[in-house]
Formats: structure tokens, C-alpha cells, sequence
């Protein structure tokens, strides 16, 4: 499944590699993409093995707000 979360306060390169560390991590996710112009994440994930809730929750654990 794919999912596209909008992402504020991402403005560098560590920001779109600690975004897409953090969502790489979590078991399920194949696929995370920062677009930082955009300010969205596109992942490709398995939702029978996570779910939007715990993609989000890390990526606020890094210090960004999610807006859906």
C-alpha cells in the first residue's frame, strides 16, 4: 500500500534521512521518500504489518509534525 503523509519542519538532508531512517525501521515499510520541496514522505508499506499511526508517531519521535 502506499500512503503520502505531509511533514512539517523538514529543510535539509539530515532532516529527509532521519525522516527516512526512522520510517525504514519500522517492519513493514519496503519504501520512504522525502520530497523536502513538497514537504511530503511517500512510503510503501505492508499494512497487515504497520499502520499509519506508528509511520507517523515515528517520524514526530524525530521532531517533525504530521499533518494528514
Amino acid at each position: 500500500m502506499e500512503k503520502t503523509l505531509n511533514v512539517q519542519g523538514m529543510s535539509c538532508g539530515h532532516c529527509k534521512k532521519s525522516v527516512e531512517g526512522a520510517l525504514k525501521k519500522l517492519d513493514g515499510v519496503s519504501k520512504a521518500e522525502v520530497n523536502l520541496e513538497a514537504g511530503k514522505v511517500d512510503i510503501t508499506f505492508d499494512e497487515s504489518k504497520v499502520n499509519v499511526e506508528a509511520m507517523k508517531e515515528a517520524i514526530e519521535d524525530q521532531g517533525y509534525d504530521v499533518t494528514v
